[in-house]
């Protein structure tokens, strides 16, 4: 009998071992295409083409090409649960504190009426489109803060199924890309190069970090106006930031909605408070170390840009898994409505973007 416990135990995390592997292994092939794609046919110094883009691609093309990997479902499981959280947990250390103070009154004047709009416009919308709940909530979140990021981080809170977050994350990423090359173009027609202004709109409109940056990138290569990539990315972090606050207050209205008597344990994503320590340790370490010598700044540069690796290829590894998790049949229960509603979202964020700049600052 103990024999055959241990063996049965043996079997699962043999299981769950070789799930993550190939996870691993797609995220790996994920960002090889993601450079190939990105800066070997596009011509670009970073690829604009985020990795997860590939990472979930991969996975859906291959587990729909083969039924043998359902038995590999508890790995992928483990990656969603697990390494996700602390992929966005190590997602922190990309913000100061001091740079939030810096940029944060202006970025968050644009920010925060593009956030309302995009979940106001959605919740007016989603039943005249037969949009569900839950997917409904994944569309706004990722269209209003931060794409696919969020719609992971938001997804377990309100018990969301791997076809809504699927598809969730390939409504932004469809219109996310669409945004990032027509957006430099629209921004410098509206703005007339004015840095400030088109850096806040791309990096309030634009859905993911890597759209945000290839499309500040596109416009200072084309327009010669190279600042505007740093003040879109900064903006684009001021407006992760929120996740923090959005995410429960959605996760609150999700249970509310469903009868449920709300519990602040079951709605707060704890995780979140890792993103916000991780945040406090760069901004302290980047004090601290910049009272000694050239060596020990390059050192503590080195151990940031470790750890935004390490945050970014989590999540890729857990967006292959989200992938492999998924069958294409599952799609036909949720038809084409939701991507008129992501559609009409993004686009509602543009405009108000637009707006809100033309008031404050042109």
């Amino acid at each position: 009998m103990y024999n055959m416990v241990n063996n049965m135990i043996d079997k699962d995390v043999k299981i769950i071992l070789s799930g993550i592997a190939l996870c691993i292994i797609t995220a790996l092939l994920a960002i090889n295409l993601s450079y190939l794609v990105g800066v070997g046919l596009l011509g670009f110094e970073k690829s604009p083409l985020s990795p997860i883009i590939f990472a979930i691609l991969l996975g859906l093309l291959i587990n729909n090409m083969s039924v043998k990997l359902v038995k590999l479902e508890p790995g992928f499981k483990f990656c969603i649960k697990y390494l996700l959280k602390l992929g966005i947990i190590l997602l922190g250390i990309r913000l100061s504190l001091l740079d939030f103070v810096l940029y944060g009154s202006k970025s968050l004047m644009v920010v925060i009426p593009c956030i309302l709009s995009s979940i106001i416009i959605i919740t007016l919308l989603k039943d005249k489109f037969d949009v569900s709940e839950n997917l409904s909530l994944l569309i706004a979140v990722g269209t209003s803060i931060c794409g696919a990021t969020a719609i992971v981080a938001l997804a377990p809170s309100i018990n969301a199924k791997k076809t809504e977050i699927t598809y969730a994350i390939a409504n932004i990423t469809v219109f996310g890309l669409l945004a990032m090359f027509i957006y430099p173009v629209v921004a410098n027609f509206v703005f007339s190069f004015n840095d400030l202004s088109v850096g806040l709109f791309l990096g309030s409109s634009i859905h993911e970090t890597a759209q945000v940056a290839g499309s500040g990138l596109i416009y200072a290569e084309q327009y010669f106006r190279h600042d505007v990539v740093g003040i879109a990315t900064l903006t684009k972090l001021v407006r992760n930031t929120l996740m923090v606050i959005v995410i429960p207050y959605l996760a609150h209205r999700s249970l509310s909605n469903n009868n449920t008597k709300p519990n602040v344990s079951a709605i707060f994503p704890y995780f979140i408070i890792g993103f916000i320590v991780f945040g406090l340790v760069r901004t302290f370490g980047d004090y601290y170390f910049t009272t000694y010598n050239s060596l020990a700044i390059e050192n503590w540069s080195s151990v940031i840009e470790f750890i935004k690796k390490s945050a970014e290829l989590l999540l890729i590894i857990a967006m292959a898994a989200v992938g492999y998790n998924t069958n294409f049949r599952y799609f036909k229960e949720l038809g084409i409505k939701p991507f008129y509603l992501g559609f009409i979202a993004a686009t509602i964020v543009g405009c108000v973007s637009m707006l809100v700049i033309n008031i404050a600052f042109a």
